[in-house]
């Protein structure tokens, strides 16, 4: 509350000049009475010049406070006047997205739940033909230098979520019509229960067809296909393998149809290569080269593909004639549902999220010719 004592003050001093100047007008002498002496002679002048300045200052604040809101008068001791300061929210995370700067995702690894390994295993003899008819006992499996017991073993036909990633670049224009009949030709191996998706790429990839059990969606969308730009197919690739996080069976593969190597990609060899290990998917290729490389992308693209499959436990094939493609397509089809598989409990339970390396040696009936393995290299031990 504000105290009466300085609007005394100042009201004295107004009135102490007012009086010594009434009384100068009637020729009268100020009277020696302090009580009417003029403030200027009882304050020394600085001491003066502080109260009237302070009186003024004290007389606006009261005017202002008579005129302000009640809210401002009520406000108590414990009420907070500064804002506190808003911290920067996080973005959200687009590490999974194509248009992501660099590759940080997490797709699922090979292993299937935190006891069990599954290996798909797939046998050829020396004029690359498919064997089939082993069984468990013909096998061998080595987790690092540490051999495992195998638990279970298969070779029947499962249903697949199998994903096409077709090269629709300007360079694939002579041998377009050849490589969609391709596809076709490996459609036909598919199982009823099977389920599909596609991709084209060229500058950059694009999903024309999500997950289908109908092989006529797919037939349809590749009929508008045309060649044009460049080559993105580590980017291709990347897309593919992060939509197999949808797939619904347990089996997954992706088939490649292209015709060298990438020039347009945002994602690195070496960033694909580390994405393709950590998932449980087998990648397939079929390598269309022209006889004579037009570029140095093109020179390096079957030893590109040969080893991106090989991590996986698929193949890569080479096909100089188009007239082909249709044989290795259905070749690759067969291959896929005549696939033995092998599961095993690791006997190194330690939950580290190091890379753990798989080795499957193959023990042949007699009498058979050396035989060759096409196995995954390994797999990411869980974390959690």
């Amino acid at each position: 509350m504000i105290t009466s004592r300085p609007i005394e003050v100042f009201m004295a001093l107004l009135y102490g000049r007012w009086f010594s100047h009434a009384e100068a007008l009637r020729g009268n002498p100020v009277r020696n009475s302090s009580q009417f002496q003029p403030l200027s002679t009882r304050l020394p002048r600085i001491q003066l010049r502080k109260t009237i300045y302070g009186s003024l200052a004290i007389l606006a604040f009261a005017a202002a406070s008579a005129f302000s809101p009640p809210a401002i008068a009520q406000t108590g001791v414990d009420d907070v006047h500064i804002q506190p300061r808003e911290i920067a929210k996080s973005k959200p995370d687009t590490s999974n997205d194509i248009s992501g700067p660099s590759l940080t995702p997490r797709v699922r690894p090979l292993k299937v739940d935190v006891d069990l390994v599954l290996v798909p295993v797939t046998i050829t003899d020396p004029m690359n033909r498919l064997v089939t008819g082993l069984e468990k006992e013909n096998f061998e499996l080595y987790e690092g230098n540490s051999k495992e017991q195998i638990k279970s073993f298969s070779s029947e036909d499962a249903p697949v979520s199998l994903g096409v990633i077709f090269d629709s670049s300007g360079s694939m224009s002579s041998k377009m019509d050849r490589a969609k009949d391709a596809v076709m030709e490996f459609f036909k191996t598919a199982n009823p229960a099977d389920e599909f998706f596609m991709i084209t790429f060229s500058d950059e990839p694009e999903m024309v067809n999500d997950f289908t059990s109908s092989v006529d969606d797919i037939q349809g969308k590749l009929v508008f296909t045309v060649p044009r730009k460049r080559t993105a197919l580590l980017d291709a690739i990347y897309m593919g393998i992060t939509k197999m996080r949808q797939a619904k069976f347990a089996k997954k593969a992706l088939l490649i149809i292209s015709d060298g190597g990438d020039n347009h990609s945002r994602y690195t060899e070496n960033e694909i290569k580390s994405l393709v290990k950590e998932a449980d998917v087998m990648i397939y290729a079929i390598g269309i080269y022209d006889r004579y490389f037009q570029s140095e992308e093109e020179r390096l693209g079957p030893q590109l593909l040969g080893e991106i499959t090989e991590l996986t436990g698929g193949r890569a094939f080479t096909v100089e004639n188009p007239n082909d493609l249709g044989d290795v397509a259905t070749k690759i089809g067969v291959e896929l549902r005549n696939q033995y598989v092998l599961g095993y409990r690791p006997n190194n339970v330690v939950r580290d999220g190091k890379w753990r390396k798989i080795k499957v040696k193959l023990l042949p009936p007699k009498g058979l010719p050396p035989l060759r393995v096409y196995a995954r290299t390994g797999y990411y031990a869980p974390q959690e």
